[in-house]
């Protein structure tokens, strides 16, 4: 150890690797400016005066837009970057230089209690609706953090917890999202999750941080933990984690690091480039007002589109003019909008369902019973009202759904129920009313089987922002016809899930045992029954798909068109999805995984041709073996339709790989061997020269398939290991002949 005392400099320099406060950066004379960050998913959380993380209380107003659960119900990607601009705007006129958003994790079980802040059980759509976010936030010279990096798919234990996932499940469901979004928009920021990945805390991960997300994706902005993330300083900046917050005050462990010779002082100097990219991108206005009312109006809009019309049985929907209407439910009058935790927001005015209900139709059509309390408690004669007032009305809408305290950010759901008190209600109201509709709100899926068939209409509302009030009676009374889609599979029962019995673990882990299989993928390829398949939404009207083309455009692409008509008396959007898959007898992939949308509003009559873009990497998956992304030849099956088990039209496209030809060893099999390029030939050569090998039993040659061909040296046939290793040296040096000509890749 050095006696020397360490450089001012230096000091300063390791100061930067942690912030000023709960919301700010270390600033550093003449190069660094100090940085504000702020909660923001789907509204700005500025807290008006320096607080501890979940001082949520003392936050200035903003808008409060739907948030992730929501937006990605949407399905519209230019809806969603207007609503990150609005964001954006808003930060902008606040003073902030980076909101801590989108969230983009898997919603790999149903239980995770911050699934209302995460878009979806696919990567795809989840990449799409988090990249339109980002560059919506980024269009207003505000940074995007993208969180929370990586496999954080619960709440439970979340600071100590390792998800234990093999790489290709890592590739291909819970990084896959990440990359997309890194690659082609170039977030300000990414948020290391709190949890460790296969027993590293990826706050501390090299490869994580570095080799794949800088190395391998080119991500040059700046890392940042989860408040209260960093478990080992020193660790943590040298595995590329460029920011710890909020500061801990353990700067002196990264300067006694450097002057012990433990972590190179280039390290920090690395730091400081990053969080000068940082400012140089970033520049806020203040002296611009936000624009809350027209961002009012864009909040009832995403709010809208974000309505899934789950059950609509004898057109119950939408309520035509002079019904006498009984709405029922205690969250019809205190709506639950948003999530709770980090992300709440102080809305600028909240709108709703009753007092829209109010505003839109004549004085004395709707009438109000609460039904129940949000708490829980016993209210005794609420029901009995309720009861009451559905049977001296047309209709009944009830408004049911769980309250903030069975879900949250810091602890995961035990079930998918909604409250007992509610079903209860709802059984009574079915007894005396014809006509019953069921308004949801909620952030995490909801299970509908004990129920449904006593709703003839469920619209699932989520938790729609501010504004979601007046969207839900906009799509109730037929003035505007709802056009969300699911983006995650509700599943009949809980136990029906494919996470179920990996859940949320134990142990301090928790397995991925469903590997690729996550969510419909699952359900799909067992053909598994569902309340709700992935993609389902249903309209006020029809559409119909036809003449599907898939045409190679070369280079392993193809251009997917079809197209969609509405054949309905209603103007309506569809969300048409388009899907891939393999055929196997012995499924090693989802028998489909969705690879492309478009939403398209259509008047009656009106059609459109849809063009989809289809690429290589689409149809690819990982392997671990080789760490690639591996193309296989075959003819893959390319659907399209309105949802993954609402399959419309079917097509083809047909790829001869990539040709990929790994090196041959000793310890490889014989079945390696006869499937290669190079080794095939040669060993059918050599066994073209074997006496007696057609008289050999088939289950023996088959066997024999699992055999390393070094093992033929212990056979007694004459072969050595000497000439096995002559084999391998000649079958690469031809190997590596054909791919110098192009005619293998390896």
């Amino acid at each position: 150890m050095s006696s020397d005392a360490p450089s001012p400099d230096l000091i300063a320099k390791a100061s930067v690797t942690s912030g000023s406060g709960v919301w700010h950066t270390t600033p550093l004379p003449g190069v660094l400016r100090r940085l504000h960050l702020t909660d923001g998913p789907h509204g700005i959380r500025q807290q008006t005066e320096e607080g501890d993380h979940l001082g949520i209380a003392g936050s200035a107003p903003a808008t409060c837009f739907p948030p992730a659960v929501a937006l990605g119900s949407t399905w519209n990607p230019e809806l969603v970057r207007r609503v990150g601009a609005a964001l954006g705007a808003e930060a902008s006129a606040m003073g902030v230089d980076v909101v801590l958003g989108p969230g983009m994790n898997i919603k790999r079980s149903p239980l995770c209690g911050r699934n209302f802040e995460y878009v979806s059980e696919d990567p795809h759509v989840t990449a799409r609706i988090a990249a339109a976010l980002v560059e919506g936030i980024q269009s207003e010279g505000v940074g995007a953090c993208v969180k929370h990096f990586a496999a954080n798919n619960q709440e439970t234990d979340r600071m100590r917890s390792s998800s234990d996932v093999d790489e290709r499940t890592l590739r291909e469901i819970y990084l896959s999202a990440f990359e997309e979004v890194v690659r082609t928009t170039a977030p300000a920021m990414v948020m290391c999750s709190y949890n460790r990945l296969n027993g590293v805390y990826t706050s501390q991960d090299p490869w994580l941080l570095t080799t794949v997300l800088r190395e391998e994706w080119g991500f040059d902005g700046v890392v940042v933990s989860d408040w209260g993330a960093v478990v080992d300083r020193v660790e943590a900046v040298r595995a590329g984690l460029d920011l710890e917050m909020p500061p801990s005050g353990t700067d002196r462990r990264i300067v006694d690091a450097v002057v012990e010779g433990r972590l190179e002082e280039s390290v920090l100097d690395t730091v400081v480039e990053r969080l000068r990219g940082l400012q140089e991108r970033v520049s806020s206005d203040t002296s611009r007002p936000p624009e809350h009312e027209a961002h009012r109006e864009l909040a009832r809009e995403a709010a809208r589109e974000a309505l899934v019309l789950l059950r609509n049985e004898n057109g119950a929907l939408p309520l035509e003019p002079g019904l006498s209407i009984a709405v029922v439910g205690e969250f019809a009058r205190t709506p639950r909008y948003q999530g709770g935790g980090s992300s709440h927001v102080v809305p600028t005015r909240v709108t709703d369902a009753l007092a829209a209900f109010r505003e839109a139709l004549p004085e004395g059509a709707v009438r109000f019973a609460p039904g129940f309390t949000l708490d829980g408690t016993d209210a005794p004669g609420l029901a009995d009202e309720a009861v009451a007032l559905a049977e001296e009305t047309d209709v009944a809408v009830l408004f049911l759904g769980l309250p903030e305290s069975l879900e949250s950010e810091g602890f995961d759901r035990t079930d998918i129920d909604l409250p007992a008190e509610q079903l209860a209600l709802l059984a009574r109201v079915r007894r005396v009313s014809e006509r019953v509709v069921v308004v949801l709100a909620n952030g995490g899926v909801v299970s509908v089987t004990d129920w449904r068939d006593d709703a003839d209409a469920v619209l699932e509302g989520w938790l729609p922002g501010q504004e979601g009030g007046a969207a839900v009676v906009d799509v109730l009374t037929g003035a505007a016809s709802p056009s969300g889609r699911l983006t995650e599979t509700v599943p009949l029962r809980l136990s029906d899930h494919p996470s179920y019995l990996n859940f949320p673990g134990e142990h301090g882990h928790v397995r991925y045992g469903e590997g690729v299989f996550v969510g419909y993928r699952y359900f799909d390829t067992l053909d598994r029954p569902v309340a709700h398949p992935f993609g389902h939404g249903l309209t006020y009207t029809t559409f119909a798909y036809s003449d599907l083309e898939v045409t190679e455009t070369g280079g392993d692409a193809w251009t997917v068109a079809f197209t969609v008509a509405n054949t309905g008396g209603r103007a309506g959007q569809e969300v048409a999805q388009m899907y891939v898959g393999l055929p196997q007898s012995h499924p090693t992939r989802p028998v489909r995984e969705l690879r492309g949308f478009a939403k398209t509003a259509l008047e009656p009559g009106e059609s459109v041709r849809v063009e989809l873009p289809l690429t290589g990497r689409d149809l690819s998956t990982w392997d671990p073996e080789h760490g690639r992304w591996s193309l296989a030849a075959g003819t893959y099956t390319v659907s399209v339709g309105a949802s993954s088990r609402d399959i419309r039209l079917t097509g083809e496209a047909v790829t001869s790989g990539d040709r990929f030809a790994p090196a041959l060893t000793r310890r490889s099999t014989l079945k390696e061997w006869s499937s290669h390029p190079i080794g095939g030939p040669v060993l059918a050569e050599i066994r073209a020269g074997m006496e007696g090998l057609d008289a050999v039993p088939e289950e023996l040659m088959r066997m024999a398939d699992s055999l390393p061909i070094v093992a033929l040296a212990t056979f007694g046939e004459g072969v050595t290991e000497e000439m096995v290793d002559l084999l391998v040296a000649d079958v690469e040096t031809r190997r590596l002949a054909a791919i110098e000509r192009g005619e293998i890749t390896g």
